[in-house]
């Protein structure tokens, strides 16, 4: 029996040994940059449709150069880089030229040494005979776009799955779905030197329980770890986007950041691997204010082994789009209101976020959100 165990143990090193992984040493380093103490990633990733209801709540049109104007005042507001590690962008804004022509819109984040990051994924659909559960497009020509975005001068990659608790329940299905098709879209990513952020969001929808939530969390992320291994996915050269663990949306419990923060943090302990060395959460509809003082609580209960920080898309944009309002005079408001909550979040990531940053308390949540 022990000459079987060996002889398959060298087998498996054999077949490791040939597995090219030429980008491995800058995966882990990427991983680990984003990670980067009082950092975390801007999402400003949304997709053509999705930023137009954004500009519409501000009334302004759909436009390219809005769409170009408006991502160009975030990044290039003063100082992005202090609490900005990395930029997830929608491809249109990667191959963009600023409205003078004379520069890329990513020229100013490069010149902040902020990471560049890209959606990847191509949008979510009803899972077929299912109650309404959602699967991911996009793995098809996966490569091929890759290696696109790499030459381009991006690192890393995000990839967006959405779940839904109904009646208290995920089904194994869509979590099965979930896990088989993060993990193969970040074995992709690594073979082509983007490290992946696998993000499997368990929505806010419905009136379910911290502990439903929690419970959750807990089963999806332990089915999406062991397809990983499955896929060879190096951990080392990956990263974590999940939900925080919180009541639904419809939930009449108290709110409670410590709570919140206790059924996060367990959740995490009881199923990431400690070679995962970022977790950047989601917003997922919170406010601005909530979603950083839920981040501050978090870490509060450290040390982790992991770096927990943001991804925030929303819960970064609100006040500075409201400051905005489309108006070129009010470019450097907007900034400041950026740049405001960038730090603030820049402060949470390391526990120091006790709240009165200047925000919006405003929910964020939009019923089964797409980007």
């Amino acid at each position: 029996q022990s000459s079987n165990i060996r002889k398959h143990l060298a087998e498996v090193i054999i077949t490791m040994s040939i597995i090219e992984r030429k980008y491995d040493s800058e995966l882990r380093q990427t991983a680990k940059a984003i990670g980067a103490a009082g950092k975390g990633i801007l999402a400003a990733d949304e997709s053509t449709g999705t930023i137009g209801k954004r500009l519409a709540n501000i009334n302004q049109e759909n436009t390219l150069e809005n769409r170009c104007a408006y991502r160009s005042l975030l990044f290039q507001s003063p100082g992005i880089g202090e609490s900005i590690s990395g930029v997830i962008l929608f491809e249109e804004t990667l191959f963009q030229k600023s409205l003078d022509g004379n520069s890329a819109v990513v020229d100013a984040l490069r010149s902040e040494g902020v990471i560049l990051g890209i959606k990847v994924d191509k949008g979510a659909r009803v899972l077929p005979l299912s109650n309404g559960e959602m699967f991911t497009q996009g793995l098809t020509d996966l490569d091929i776009r890759c290696k696109q975005y790499y030459d381009a001068g991006c690192r890393f990659a995000k990839w967006r799955a959405v779940l839904k608790i109904q009646n208290g329940q995920i089904s194994e299905r869509s979590i099965q779905e979930t896990a088989y098709t993060l993990a193969r879209y970040a074995a992709t990513c690594q073979a082509n030197g983007l490290a992946p952020i696998v993000e499997p969001e368990i929505l806010m929808d419905g009136n379910h329980s911290l502990e439903v939530c929690q419970y959750w969390t807990e089963k999806t992320l332990v089915a999406l770890y062991k397809e990983m291994s499955n896929q060879n996915v190096l951990l080392e050269g990956s990263l974590l986007k999940p939900n925080m663990c919180i009541p639904g949306t419809d939930n009449k419990d108290k709110k409670s950041f410590d709570k919140n923060a206790l059924a996060t943090v367990t959740a995490l302990r009881r199923t990431l691997p400690v070679a995962v060395p970022t977790v950047c959460f989601l917003s997922g509809g919170q406010s601005e204010e909530e979603a950083s003082l839920n981040l501050s609580a978090i870490n509060k209960l450290g040390p982790h082994p992991w770096q927990l920080t943001f991804s925030y898309g929303r819960a970064l944009q609100k006040s500075c789009l409201d400051a905005w309002q489309g108006k070129k005079e009010n470019v450097k408001n907007a900034q400041n209101a950026f740049m405001a909550r960038a730090t603030a979040n820049g402060e949470a990531q390391l526990g120091k976020y006790s709240g009165g940053a200047a925000g919006s308390k405003d929910s964020l949540f939009q019923k089964g959100y797409v980007y």
